[in-house]
């Protein structure tokens, strides 16, 4: 039984809510098709994968300590050739990466939660493996032989579309898309991660990039870009918003000439006025 869209909307939530929140990304789960318990994305029971291998995601041997390990074995003259390929090929050595963590069949309690950071920046045939294992739900380590999931994992999956996720992910998944976060929201996050920036500060931060999203612009600013901006702002002691400051530090939150030089100065001046007689009449 799939989980309802309430209960996809709060996991997703939870997870914006530990490192990536108000991120503008596009996003897909895949969900078990008999799913059986229900799981939180929190650090512990999530895997996060960026810039992904199979070394950084499934797994790798400790090849130091297996040197070690041998050199032990020829210092006290006990280097019994098969012995110790079996040895130093068993489970002590391996390193166990959040892929294989989330089918370890050891896992107790409800079904692990694995989220997959950036899809699109993996290479086509790492996404293909991906594919094969999340739909057999094991992973075969020549050494050790196969580990199959006693129970499969939820899966998160982000893209931020810098190339596509080939058709066959997609076929498995539930899409679901993470907009900009409103006003309300954004202030919440801006207080939660920058919570030195002054109230008022804050407020036409806010008002100024919820303005610059609804312009037609090459890049929109997302939170991470209201983010850096506040903090070059709190570095620059700006108590408010002013003209000047915004010419000069709107490389913080646009990232193209084209988008700054619609932006900048006269611009700037007529939006942040605008601004600022919204928020007095607010007050």
């Amino acid at each position: 039984m799939l989980p309802g869209r309430g209960e996809l909307d709060a996991t997703i939530d939870r997870a914006l809510a530990e490192d990536s929140v108000g991120a503008d990304v596009t996003t897909t789960a895949l969900i078990p098709p008999h799913l059986e318990a229900r799981a939180s994305l929190v650090p512990e029971e999530a895997g996060v994968l960026a810039g992904l291998d199979v070394a950084a995601a499934v797994y790798e041997w400790n090849y130091a300590r297996q040197m070690i390990e041998i050199r032990i074995a020829e210092a006290a003259g006990t280097a019994n050739r098969e012995a110790l390929a079996d040895d130093i090929f068993s489970e002590r050595f391996l390193i166990r990466r959040p892929l294989l963590e989330a089918l370890d069949p050891q896992i107790e309690g409800g079904a692990p939660v694995l989220l997959i950071d950036e899809l699109d920046r993996a290479d086509e045939p790492f996404e293909a493996y991906l594919l094969e294992v999340l739909s057999d739900n094991q992973i075969t380590i020549p050494e050790i032989g196969t580990i199959v999931a006693s129970r499969p994992p939820i899966v998160v999956i982000t893209s931020n579309r810098t190339r596509e996720i080939h058709d066959a992910v997609k076929r498995r998944c539930l899409y679901y898309w993470i907009d900009y976060p409103d006003a309300e929201r954004e202030l919440a996050i801006l207080a939660a991660k920058v919570p030195g920036a002054g109230e008022r500060l804050s407020r036409e931060i806010v008002a100024f990039v919820q303005d610059l999203r609804g312009r037609d612009l090459f890049k929109l600013p997302g939170v991470a870009e209201t983010l850096d901006w506040t903090s070059a702002l709190m570095q620059l002691d700006k108590l408010a918003l002013d003209p000047e400051t915004v010419d000069n530090t709107l490389g913080a939150l646009l990232k193209y000439q084209d988008d700054i030089a619609k932006i900048q100065g006269a611009e700037a001046a007529r939006m942040l006025d605008k601004l600022k007689a919204e928020l007095a009449a607010a007050e």
